[in-house]
């Protein structure tokens, strides 16, 4: 079974090599836009044989925020996901008026 950082780690490598100027794993305070946030969240659906974990299937979400409409990263982030996430939806876009910016957000499974 593959370990729970090893797993985490492709996914950090996967968003890290993106054009993104601020990447962080974990909420960070007071960022400039654009930046992407992420962070595991949990167990998805892991597989059992034999009363035990045969392999752990790990959640996490992503959020993107930006400024710019249609912005390019977002296809660049899904990309990333098809090479290091076993699967991933992108469940929400919205406009925060509070903020002025666009936030889109993923969750993602790898196992």
């Amino acid at each position: 079974m593959t370990s729970l950082n090893e797993k985490l780690r492709a996914v950090q490598t996967a968003l890290a090599a993106l054009d993104i100027p601020t990447v962080r794993h974990y909420y960070r305070t007071d960022l400039q836009p654009p930046y992407l946030l992420w962070a595991e969240s949990g167990e998805g659906e892991s597989y059992w044989a034999d009363n035990s974990i045969a392999e752990q299937v790990i959640s996490g979400d992503i959020d993107y925020f930006t400024r710019t409409e249609f912005d390019p990263s977002v296809d660049a982030i899904q990309e990333a996901l098809l090479s290091a996430a076993r699967a991933w939806r992108l469940d929400s876009v919205d406009y925060e008026e509070d903020t002025n910016l666009i936030h889109y957000h993923w969750t993602f499974e790898v196992a």
